[in-house]
């Protein structure tokens, strides 16, 4: 009968395995339960030499702890065995249950693949159950206590008894295999934990560090920032500002809180602003200031996304750019108006002229009838009779639809008053201004002009356009007038520029001839200001010289 049969063997070795088990349990790390599991074979299984072979993620097995020799430790630990290897040695040998017995005489092929081994030369056995030094035994490990995933491998080597273990030890190191393997598990997992927790402890220390990063960002900047909800009943009101904001628009936070950009941007402005809250980008628009003057800003909205829940905010930069666009319009100002009368010169007066009339002439009124169908989109009428809604015959008109809504610009009969209103283009020359200028100078002949564009500017309504052309001619655009509403509008003219003018305590006169044209739809721009320039000589012919003296 074996030793180990004995009941008091038994129990010792229980009291041996439970203390190796419970060693498991209090190691701190993966690194200190695999050093434990090979110091449990060593300390309480009853052999001389205990190794722990750990699965990599790639498959192959990792000497990751020995126990017993210095010596062998430091040679084979670290070392890696193929899988493929591995695999060879658990089907070989003989099946104790759930550990693989190699006897020598068969293990001697393994003794050149690349599995890390420690072994010693020893004479045949003197009896059958006796260890010799080239037996193999291993107790593999399967993840959660048992299956076909493969955790690692227990090797031992060298009973202390220098027997074969029997069925009670073999029992012993199956059960030690199991507590191993749920051990490494349970290390693997707190490692895993461990890491995940730093990890988590790093991003939201990053977290953290990128808030106060972004808070001093947003409230130190030196441009105006604000935070806008988005989407919802309360979409566009503002949540956070910060101090540059507040100074550029005169209000503090607490009042800004209560408005919107829609609330604060110029009417004019609102269509740009809604376009670029929707879409994001970048916008240039007017905000009110407390004072209630406007503020030119340039506004560029990034929306922050919100991965569950979509765009939820609005982060909006507003930069001030009153003095660059004080410039811009002053420049295009200059652009398009006369240097010396602040008029608008000839190149915007032909803009202007432009904007009004078309290429394609009118054609003749249709009846009332007609026309009130067409006015009120009767479109099978209005093709019919070959008129539509904007004033255009039959097919589209040029540069847009059907329906642009193009007023036609026509020109009141002169000899028959049938209510008619147009455009009239007046064409003014000064009379006797070259005198002027030759006897007193281009400093008077200045200030006369400056003073004639300002009597002509205060004798027009509003929506009036007076022009100077260049030198001494001026044009005035009127619209909706009749012919002898432009005629007294010429009168009203004339008579504003008799008065005398005083320059350097030196009273001068000037005269003023009138041309009276119109702008129609088919004429080009020039042709209107040669029409009314025509007229202007025909009417300075026609007026004697009295009347267009002067001095």
């Amino acid at each position: 009968m074996e030793a180990e049969s004995e009941p008091y063997v038994r129990l010792a070795t229980m009291r041996q395995l439970h203390q190796a088990v419970a060693d498991l349990n209090t190691a701190r790390s993966l690194a200190d339960t695999l050093q434990t599991v090979a110091d449990g074979i060593v300390a309480g299984l009853g052999y001389e030499l205990g190794c722990v072979n750990l699965v990599r993620p790639d498959g192959d097995l990792v000497i990751a702890a020995f126990a017993g020799n210095a010596a062998a430790e430091a040679l084979i630990t670290g070392r890696v065995g193929s899988r493929a290897s591995w695999e060879r040695r658990l089907s070989m040998g003989e099946a104790w249950d759930g550990l693989r017995f190699i006897p020598h005489t068969e293990g001697w092929v393994l003794l050149d693949d690349d599995v890390p081994q420690w072994h010693t030369e020893g004479p045949e056995p003197r009896f059958e159950d006796e260890w010799h030094p080239l037996d193999r035994l291993y107790a593999p490990m399967y993840a959660s206590g048992g299956g076909q995933d493969l955790l690692g491998v227990i090797s031992v080597d060298r009973p202390r008894n220098g027997r074969r273990p029997g069925a009670w030890g073999r029992e012993a190191l199956q059960m030690y295999a199991s507590q191993a393997a749920i051990a490494i598990s349970n290390a693997r997992l707190r490692a895993n934990m461990q890491r995940a927790l730093v990890r988590l402890e790093r991003e939201q220390q990053a977290l953290r560090a990128s808030e106060e990063s972004f808070r001093q960002a947003f409230e130190y900047a030196p441009s105006g920032m604000a935070i806008a909800e988005m989407g919802g009943d309360q979409h566009g009101r503002l949540l956070r500002t910060n101090d540059a904001l507040c100074r550029l628009l005169g209000r503090p936070a607490s009042v800004l809180r209560r408005y919107s950009f829609a609330d604060l941007v110029h009417p004019e402005d609102i269509g740009t602003l809604l376009r670029t809250s929707a879409e994001g980008g970048r916008a240039e628009l007017r905000l009110s200031r407390r004072d209630g003057t406007y503020l030119w800003v340039s506004l560029r909205n990034s929306v922050v996304a919100d991965t569950a829940d979509g765009p939820r905010f609005l982060l909006t930069h507003v930069e001030d750019i009153e003095e660059r666009k004080r410039h811009e319009l002053n420049l295009a100002h200059r652009a398009s108006h006369d240097a010396l009368t602040g008029l608008p010169n000839s190149a915007e007066l032909k803009s202007r002229l432009s904007a009004r009339i078309c290429e394609r002439p009118h054609s003749p009124a249709a009846t009332a009838i007609e026309a009130l169908d067409a006015a009120y989109g009767d479109v099978e009428s209005s093709l019919t009779h070959g008129y539509q809604a904007d004033g255009y015959e039959g097919e589209a008109a040029p540069g847009g639809g059907p329906f642009d809504h193009h007023v036609h610009a026509v020109a009141p009969d002169p000899e028959h008053d049938d209510g008619t209103k147009g455009l009239a283009v007046l064409f003014c020359d000064l009379d006797g201004f070259k005198s002027i200028n030759d006897r007193f100078g281009h400093h008077t002949g200045d200030a006369v002009l400056i003073e004639v564009a300002r009597r002509l500017s205060t004798c027009v309504r509003d929506g009036d356009t007076v022009a100077r052309l260049g030198g001494d001619e001026f044009v005035v655009l009127a619209d909706g007038l009749g012919a002898a509403d432009a005629a007294d509008l010429a009168v009203r003219l004339r008579n504003a520029i008799i008065p005398p003018i005083r320059v350097d305590g030196r009273a001068v006169r000037v005269g003023a001839s009138f041309g009276i044209g119109w702008a129609e739809c088919g004429m080009t721009v020039e042709e209107v200001l040669r029409s009314a320039d025509q007229r202007m000589y025909v009417e300075k012919r026609s007026r004697s010289k009295v009347h267009r003296r002067a001095g």
